[in-house]
Parts: C-alpha cells; structure tokens; sequence
C-alpha cells in the first residue's frame, strides 16, 4: 500500500511579485527564489551535511520530473551523441583517480560499461558496497542493467547510466542548465522550512511510503511496498509544494556544482550565501584524486537502516564520467532577462 504524501505545510512559496515574467516553457514550472535553510544539523544528518547555514537563491524555471527514457532517446536520435558508459574508458584517466602505486586495471576490463546495483541473495555487511554494485561490460541508459535488460516499457522512467558530462551534453541541447545545489535543495523544499524531508517531518517505513525508496533489509530483501524494484515511472507519488515530483527518491541527480565534503564549514557563522554556485574544484579526503561532482535526492536504493539520504539536505558526490543504474537528473532554466 502506497501512502500519499500529506498536504504541503505553508512555507516561503509564491509571494506577490514573485511569479515569473513570461510564460512557463513546456513541462517545467517556476521556482521562486528566496531564502532559506541549507543543510541540516539534525542528528540524523551526515558530516557533510552541517552546519545548516542561510542561503538566498534568484527564481528559476525546473523541471518537473527527472529526465525520462523517452526524452533522452529524442536528444540522441537528433544529435548522435554517444554517453560515457557507451566509450571505452581510457587507461591514463583511470590511473589519474587511483592513489599512486595502485595496479592498473585488467585490460579486458578497458571495455564500455557501467555500475549496476544487484540484490545479494543473503545477508551481507554495510561496510563494502561491492556487495551489491558491480561493473558490468554493456550497462547503458539503453540496458541498465546490463546486455539483455532493455527500457522497453520504462519508457517513462527517469534515464540512468548518464554520467554529469551526459546530463550536461542534454541540458544544452535543451537550452537548459543543470541545477546548482542550493537551487536543487531549494526546490527540493517545496516551500517548506526546517523539514526532515520533502513531504514533511513524517519518517517512511516500510508500511508508509511517501516516495520510491527502499523497503525491507537492504540490500538483500526488496519488499516492493511502494511497488517498485527498481526505478518508478515519474510522477508516480504526489509532488512537493512547488509542483515537482521525485525529489525525494527514485533517482539520484546530478548537479552543477563540484563536491566538497566540508564546504558548509567554510562559511562565515551567521552570513546569507547569496546564489552561491560551489567551490571552483571539489574536494574529499576519502577519494582524494578523484574529482567529484553532487548528487542530490537520494534513490529507490536508499532506506533507514543504511543512509536515510532521501532527504533534501542530504548530498553525495561522483566522477563527472561516471554512470550508475541509479543515478539520473532533470533541468532548470534561467528567466529571459529584458
């Protein structure tokens, strides 16, 4: 049984004046802009997500789902474009994230592919995420899940396997932009303040499902309560207070900025960030060679017991040529200034 979200609390949504100066491009709504609390000093939140700090954005067109399957399949169709995970990684760019002295991978894995998340058949520990994600010869956004799965059906799903330089090649095909993350995390809110997630302060379980998350013991037992294994259809659960849906789940998304782990801690105490756009290189000491992008949003992977990462404040990171069967985006769009 899937539960609905509650109705939106009233927060700092639509004031006079605030709605936008033209009329809304084709599947996208407005985003007003104004200011709000960043982060989270929550005690379920991660490192990375303190202190919760003051941030000021301008108003902005997003997109009111995550790019879908059909929609991608129209930007390749016009332009030819080839993703990260079709090309075969190249060797030097590999060597360049890994510590000095590290062995150089097997050469028959020098072969286009991707990461795919699959359920172990027992029990295993949290602490080695190769339990349930491997690299796979042939994983792309046109087989997710590797040779032999296949989108046909998924048609309206939310696109995976891009990498950020994917997301990106799309946003300007579209005249669009990805979103920063204080934009992202803006909208994600939907107007509301101090809330643990995008519906409200009402923690999901297994029996209450407000979004396409997780149900049962990760990794191992998918009890599919929201009705979904892996990815869901978009717009498939209610839409936050600004009209937008999946902002909570399904799918990671990618963002404009560079990561860094310890930004937040960065800022001056008690100082308004005005539009702030991220740091010029990203920055993390677990992956120090490696640069690194935000994600935001959490996925249909995510679950209490293991990273509660399907609320707004929450952040992750990964290589800008990277895809993954759980990671995809949507767009946003700057007002046309007179």
């Amino acid at each position: 049984m899937v539960l609905r979200s509650r109705s939106v609390q009233s927060g700092p949504a639509f004031k006079a004046g605030s709605h936008p100066p033209e009329s809304a491009p084709d599947g996208m709504v407005w985003i007003p802009g104004g200011e709000f609390l960043m982060g989270s000093d929550d005690p379920m939140a991660w490192e990375e997500e303190r202190p919760a700090h003051q941030v000021r954005v301008r108003g902005f067109w997003m997109d009111q789902h995550e790019v879908t399957n059909t929609e991608f399949a129209a930007f390749v169709m016009a332009t030819g474009y080839i993703t990260d995970a079709e090309k075969a990684p190249v060797l030097e760019e590999i060597m360049a994230q890994l510590p000095p002295g590290t062995p150089p991978p097997d050469p028959k894995d020098l072969v286009p592919g991707s990461l795919v998340f699959s359920s172990p058949e027992q029990v295993v520990p949290l602490d080695d995420i190769s339990n349930w994600w491997s690299w796979k010869h042939g994983a792309t956004w046109r087989q997710p899940e590797g040779p032999g799965s296949t989108i046909e059906g998924r048609e309206d799903h939310p696109v995976v396997q891009v990498s950020w330089n994917d997301a990106q090649a799309y946003c300007k095909w579209a005249g669009k932009r990805l979103p920063t993350e204080a934009e992202w995390e803006f909208a994600a809110r939907g107007g509301l303040q101090g809330k643990n997630y995008v519906w409200g302060d009402d923690s999901p379980t297994d029996e209450r499902v407000f979004a396409n998350t997780w149900q049962g013991k990760f990794p191992s037992q998918n009890l599919q309560k929201d009705g979904y294994q892996r990815t869901a259809p978009v717009k498939s659960f209610s839409p936050n207070g600004y009209g937008l849906y999946d902002m909570a789940g399904n799918v990671w998304e990618w963002c404009q900025d560079w990561y860094d782990k310890y930004l937040f801690r960065t800022y001056e105490e008690g100082a308004v960030q005005d539009n702030p756009a991220g740091p010029a290189s990203s920055r993390d000491p677990s992956q120090p060679y490696t640069p690194l992008r935000v994600q935001k949003g959490g996925s249909f992977l995510c679950h209490d017991s293991y990273c509660q990462r399907y609320r707004p404040s929450a952040r992750q990171s990964s290589s800008p040529e990277s895809g993954m069967s759980h990671v995809g985006f949507r767009c946003v769009k700057d007002i046309i200034q007179p």
